[in-house]
């Protein structure tokens, strides 16, 4: 769908509250998913795509994105910033946390990250824990320096499609809330102001021994917040059936192991100078138009 579409909505089809509850369930883990510390190491592995040493980076939902170890080695001079949801307990820590005197930076939420200082804003594997993606890239582009570098990671909507497989032929709704094709967050992307977006995905095939060990994993990751979901709780009758569809991808696969897919996206853009749009009235923000009078240089005649 094109950008300037009539009546465009980026918001997904997703239940909200039960959306929030598994990232605070999340949150309050001692330590992100494996799974997203790997997506953090792949996309490391992009960043020398970036010319500008950056002397802020913004650490989007750090906690969450488990990336910080990674951050250190790839931005050793860099003030690294946390950002965590501000709904959850970890934004701010009691005054006798060892946290505020240990040397960690203190986390903040998104609306208060201070606009136009960061030159690099990194969001490993919570985009797909968003509600709408178009906002948390407005706010993105709002942290960044003029000719700053975002990078993301999320996932994509080949996730799980042998689980969801399973789901469709039992007529048991839907395993997992929608997500977004990577042309769609290109898209996404420039209607938020950002230039050049590249966008790229890889598939990643994860094997268990069995299906308890394979749930398990799938729990430590997230939860449903499909709005088409099968409401009510589930009985341990429905667990045993589900462990035997599992056991039979097991039986399928060349490996005996339960092997399910994870579509991996990645993305980056950098932020442009921004410019007035031509109209016959035409309304600027102060900050830009600040960041236009600087940039701009004087002719000589």
């Amino acid at each position: 769908m094109p950008v300037d579409a009539p009546n465009r909505t980026t918001r997904r089809a997703v239940d909200e509250p039960a959306l929030r509850r598994a990232v605070t369930r999340l949150q309050r883990a001692p330590q992100a998913p494996w799974l997203h510390g790997e997506a953090a190491r792949r996309m490391a592995e992009r960043l020398p795509i970036v010319k500008i040493e950056p002397r802020r980076v913004i650490d989007w939902w750090a906690h969450l994105g488990g990336s910080a170890a990674v951050l250190r080695r790839a931005c050793p001079h860099a003030e690294v910033v946390p950002v965590e949801p501000i709904a959850l307990p970890q934004v701010a820590a009691p005054w006798w946390s060892p946290r505020r005197w240990g040397g960690e930076r203190m986390a903040m939420a998104p609306q208060d990250v201070p606009p136009g200082e960061a030159q690099l804003v990194w969001a490993n594997m919570m985009l797909h824990a968003v509600a709408d993606p178009l906002v948390s890239m407005r706010l993105w582009h709002r942290a960044l320096a003029v000719d700053g570098f975002l990078m993301f990671s999320t996932l994509g909507p080949g996730t799980l499609s042998e689980l969801r497989g399973i789901y469709d032929a039992r007529g048991w709704g839907a395993p997992m809330a929608p997500l977004v094709d990577m042309h769609d967050l290109g898209d996404m992307l420039v209607e938020a102001g950002f230039a050049d977006p590249v966008m790229d995905q890889e598939s990643l095939r994860l094997t268990w021994r069995n299906a308890a060990q394979t749930l398990a994993e799938l729990r430590s990751i997230g939860s449903n917040a499909a709005v088409g979901r099968v409401c009510g709780l589930r009985t341990p009758g429905w667990q045993r059936v589900l462990e035997d569809e599992l056991d039979r991808v097991a039986k399928r696969s060349s490996s005996g192991r339960v092997e399910l897919t994870f579509e991996l996206v990645y993305g980056h853009a950098f932020k442009p100078l921004p410019r007035a749009r031509v109209a016959a009235e035409s309304a600027v923000d102060l900050a830009d138009m600040r960041t236009m009078l600087r940039n701009t240089t004087p002719r000589r005649t």
